[in-house]
């Protein structure tokens, strides 16, 4: 990792990367941040993804392949202080989406230890981005600043008002804008070059909060330069009462978010509903297809009064407030040298589940909050929106939510029985080295499992294979898509029509994943899906779910889930308990859009992996023709002695899984079968190892892992 400090012959990489990685903001476009270049000493940094970088390098313009990150800074000398850019309304640091937590306290890190070695500073001030600026709820900037040693030192407030929903203004708002507008007042828009109206909105602004003790945070001829430069972006809206100015707001205007400046109004526009009117036509008429809205006071020495008004106003729009933190950190150089821990020395988890549920923060807090304030826990809207949004992904007609995924097989199986009346001790294919929860559905529904060998290249279920175990008592197949890949399902679904059986396979491992174009759920005649909470898409607790296009079956299995319920009290079934909860259903919801997100960057690791690791002991895994095929819940590998590998990547500091010690037909749980043989499935379960792979892994933790393996031998 290099850090490289800005300069003007990289203004095109900083301005294509930041346009890439907010969502074409201008406002940290370097035109924009360079209009007060002579009052700020500018001292914003790139960071790079090469750790060592020729002279030649420096002085270019580098490939932005290898760019990882910016920081808009300027320096103040005389009190020793690095301040996110002073003349931005926000600057804090701006990553790639692909960059991990882990990654970002590193840049974090490098940044800190840049700035007190290059300029020795002594404190820097961090403002972070608010999330709606960035149409991201993550925050690993903040959290890595914090564990830098960032202290919260000031708070400023603003009021974002959703644009995306239903309209949520006040009627008493609505009236007064309608009595604006039967006063006569009407909006208008600063034509280009009206600098007189501009005079006289400034000079109503000042009157308007000087009653405050307030002032703007610029002068009247920076706003002009502003709009002379910027002027596709920030627009001035007036209300007039014939031509007079009674009230006005300055725009910025960025892909993402309007941020309404300076609002203000004199005592006509007050009395006449002025702001009313100017809030309604911007917030319904004129920006009802942006996503957010941010009204803010932007002020010098502003009065709490005169903001708690303004958040009042906005409250009654459908504002929320917003926080603008500033956070200090001091760079004592003891401090930083003892955080900055050199990487091959730091334990790489397999999973961290509190770092992979806080990407999600404040949303998850959101929807837990929004349950228990609905004070409606099974079976509400929550579960209802997740049936909806779930099935619509995975392309299925029919999504049923249930307790766990153990139960989703289940569930399907004992529906089944009762439509097509299969009768105990009936059999279901399955395959040898699966987790023993596929087995355990088909032993709780009351039929036999028959395990069946897979294929020792892909681990999964092989279609030949079960032509030889099909008879008279055979009623379906399960495949598994195991570790994340899709089985051969077109071989598998043949076979079944054949000989008149069910598929019906188990997706726990591999929600996301599509086979010749479609999704994983919408394969075969019923899916069975666990939400638990290592998996890609995880709950906070247990969940599952089941899909499916048969309507009848769909109906029998949300019965069967609720009791054998069909109405409240009335029973058809002798069904389960197994229902998902609206909490967990709420947090599916929140989840589920950064599903493919996820699975992606776990597709990059798994490349990388494959890439890197050439050691003639590990046997990687298989590639699918089409990635899309694959979204790597687990990255297996075998090695002949897999508890050396495991005992040695633990010494390096590497955490590894195994997936599955035991195969199921050596469990005690099936005592049955303990004098089986199936030496491909006890090869697997002999040699397997799961290496870490997770959207939080950074590509210098997976390098690390590589050459960790490579470096093993059977004599270590």
């Amino acid at each position: 990792m290099t850090i490289i400090p800005y300069s003007i012959n990289r203004k095109e990489l900083w301005d294509k990367f930041v346009s890439q990685a907010t969502g074409g903001s201008f406002l940290l476009q370097r035109s924009y941040m360079d209009r007060h270049a002579d009052r700020y000493f500018d001292c914003s940094v790139l960071v790079f993804d090469r750790k060592e970088l020729s002279e030649d390098d420096k002085e270019s313009t580098l490939d932005d392949k290898y760019l990882r990150a910016v920081f808009p800074a300027n320096w103040d000398e005389q009190r020793r202080i690095v301040c996110s850019h002073e003349s931005l309304l926000y600057g804090g640091l701006i990553v790639r989406d692909d960059v991990s937590l882990a990654e970002t306290e590193e840049i974090v890190r490098q940044i800190l230890l840049f700035y007190q070695n290059f300029l020795q500073a002594e404190v820097l001030q961090y403002k972070a981005i608010p999330y709606i600026y960035i149409g991201s709820p993550a925050s690993e900037d903040v959290y890595a600043i914090s564990k830098a040693g960032g202290q919260l030192s000031h708070r400023g407030i603003s009021m974002a008002v959703s644009l995306s929903g239903s309209s949520r203004i006040r009627p008493m708002r609505v009236r007064q804008a309608k009595r604006a507008i039967d006063g006569g007042l009407y909006i208008d828009r600063l034509a280009e070059g009206d600098w007189d109206s501009l005079q006289e909105f400034w000079q109503l602004l000042t009157e308007y909060l000087s009653r405050e003790n307030a002032v703007p945070e610029e002068t009247m001829d920076d706003l002009r330069a502003q709009m002379e430069q910027f002027h596709r972006e920030i627009k001035l809206y007036l209300v007039r009462y014939g031509r007079r100015v009674v009230a006005g707001t300055l725009i910025y205007e960025t892909h993402q978010v309007v941020c309404v400046k300076y609002l203000a109004a004199n005592d006509e526009g007050l009395q006449s509903g002025a702001l009313d009117l100017l809030l309604r036509h911007l917030i319904t008429e004129r920006y009802k297809q942006v996503p957010y809205m941010d009204i803010t006071p932007c002020l010098t020495h502003a009065s709490t009064a005169l903001g708690e008004r303004l958040a009042l106003l906005a409250e009654d729009f459908g504002g929320r407030a917003v926080c603008y933190d500033t956070y200090t950190i001091s760079l004592g150089r003891t401090k930083l040298q003892e955080e900055s821990v050199p990487k091959t020395e730091r334990r790489i988890e397999f999973l961290n589940l509190q770092l992979i549920n806080q990407r999600f923060e404040p949303e998850l807090s959101l929807a837990v909050n929004r349950v228990m304030k609905r004070g409606w826990y099974l079976l509400g809207q929550e579960t209802q929106r997740f049936e909806k949004d779930f099935a619509a992904y995975t392309g299925s007609r029919n999504c049923v939510a249930v307790a766990n995924g153990l139960e989703a097989l289940t569930l399907i199986l004992m529906a089944y029985k009762k439509l097509l009346g299969w009768q105990d001790g009936d059999e279901v294919i399955v395959p040898a080295n699966t987790y023993i929860a596929s087995i355990l559905a088909v032993s709780n529904a009351g039929l036999k499992p028959v395990p069946c060998e897979p294929n020792l290249s892909t681990y999964l279920i092989e279609p030949s294979n079960t032509v030889s175990l099909i008879n008279e008592h055979t009623r379906a197949i399960m495949p598994v898509h195991l570790y994340g890949s899709c089985c051969e399902m077109d071989a598998i679904n043949a076979i079944a029509r054949d000989a008149g059986l069910k598929v019906v396979d188990d997706v726990a491992q591999a929600q996301g994943a599509l086979y010749h174009g479609q999704r994983t759920g919408h394969l075969c005649d019923a899916s069975g899906f666990s939400f638990y909470p290592t998996k890609n898409i995880g709950a906070l607790g247990d969940a599952g779910a089941v899909t499916t296009d048969d309507d009848e079956l769909a109906l029998v299995i949300r019965q069967m889930a609720n009791y054998g319920s069909s109405r409240k009290y009335v029973n058809d079934w002798k069904g389960l308990n197994s229902r998902m909860d609206e909490i967990q259903a709420a947090m599916l919801c929140t989840k589920l859009p950064r599903l493919d997100e996820d699975n992606e960057r776990r597709r990059r690791i798994a490349l990388l992996y494959q890439r890197e690791i050439q050691n003639p002991l590990i046997t990687k895994p298989v590639l699918s023709a089409d990635p899309a095929e694959n979204v790597w819940h687990v990255y297996p590998v075998r090695c002949p002695d897999r508890d050396a590998l495991q005992s040695y990547l633990r010494d390096c500091g590497i955490e590894t899984m195994v997936h599955y010690p035991i195969p199921p037909h050596q469990q005690k749980a099936y005592a049955e079968w303990n004098d089986l043989h199936f030496p491909i499935t006890e090869r697997i379960h002999r040699e397997i190892l799961s290496l870490p792979i997770n959207p939080l892994l950074s590509d210098e933790d997976v390098l690390r892992i590589a050459k960790a393996v490579n470096q093993f031998s059977l004599g270590e």
